[in-house]
């Protein structure tokens, strides 16, 4: 097809675009519904994993040293479990500072306080707060933490307790969220992409019913499939690109008021979230609306061309 033929199939694709009036009106409304839940779900998916990210950071796993353990050992042991693959970040609190930091927690209950400074000595222990880099990494960490190669070079225990086991539960409800969460957000997506090219199809197959007659005369004068075929795939192109944008206007408002009203519930401001991403979701949902369009355009002139 040359240049000149291009240039007809595309003004005939706008022509048939403002002829049809209600059904091309029809056809942008259902393109702009689906592209408006694909962005509530982007901005959905966004807030979860912000949310998992919170969670993520408030999981580790607190190591107790002995009471006996020796200050050469204990940053002995720190610089092993700071070298595992699996570590991210670690976080070591000598007895000075659990002291220090337990009395700032208790600075307004004097009897605390008052029977602290009877014990004359300090009973807290040293710890160390590991993070790992994949929750499913922290059962890892802490079988090597019951290993041989945490004892002290005379063979002495020096970890007291790990809080792992009691807060295992809570890390592998947390791994089961994560995954459920993103198995069933690639699922909805798969579903709605489905559900819009049918919904899409339909309402795109109205226009062209409309020019079945004009699609038989084509094809009696000889006129090529691309030919007939391009008008329609313009159209739903063009569906695709004022839905696209009729969407990105609409979820201005709506991440505004989110970000004035919402943040505190979810944890993100959703508008500075918006306008920080908003070139990034553009281009996606004009890509989106633009391949539902043409392909539910060339689903639906098939049939036509095929008789």
């Amino acid at each position: 097809m040359n240049k000149t033929n291009i240039k007809r199939v595309i003004r005939s694709g706008f022509l048939n675009f403002s002829r049809s009036g209600i059904i091309s009106a029809a056809s942008v409304l259902v393109v702009t519904v689906t592209l408006s839940v694909i962005t509530f779900l982007i901005l959905l998916n966004a807030t979860l994993r912000f949310t998992l990210d919170q969670i993520e950071e408030k999981v580790d796993i607190t190591v107790y040293y002995t009471l006996s353990a020796q200050e050469s050992e204990i940053l002995a042991l720190n610089d092993v479990i700071s070298s595992l693959p699996e570590v991210d970040s670690v976080e070591y609190v000598s007895r000075e500072t659990a002291l220090e930091e337990f009395r700032q927690r208790h600075k307004d209950d004097y009897l605390t306080l008052q029977a602290l400074d009877e014990l004359g000595e300090n009973p807290l222990s040293a710890s160390l707060n590991i993070r790992a880099k994949e929750t499913s990494q922290y059962e890892g960490i802490a079988n090597f933490l019951k290993s041989d190669d945490v004892l002290a070079s005379d063979g002495s225990q020096i970890i007291d307790k790990v809080n792992y086991f009691q807060n295992k539960l809570v890390i592998d409800r947390l791994s089961n969220i994560i995954s459920s969460a993103r198995n069933i957000g690639v699922l909805i997506t798969i579903l709605l992409s489905v559900v819009s090219v049918m919904i899409t199809f339909t309402t795109i197959s109205l226009t062209i019913y409309f020019s079945k007659e004009e699609i038989g005369v084509m094809r009696l004068v000889g006129a090529e499939n691309m030919y007939i075929r391009g008008p329609f795939i313009t159209e739903g192109a063009i569906y695709g690109v004022i839905s696209s944008v009729i969407t990105m206007i609409l979820f201005i408002p709506i991440t505004i008021w989110l970000g004035r009203t919402m943040t505190y519930f979810l944890g993100i401001n959703m508008w500075d979230y918006y306008r920080g991403h908003f070139v990034g979701i553009f281009i996606l949902i004009l890509i989106i609306g633009v391949a539902l369009g043409t392909a539910a355009s060339l689903f639906a002139i098939r049939k036509y061309l095929k008789k």
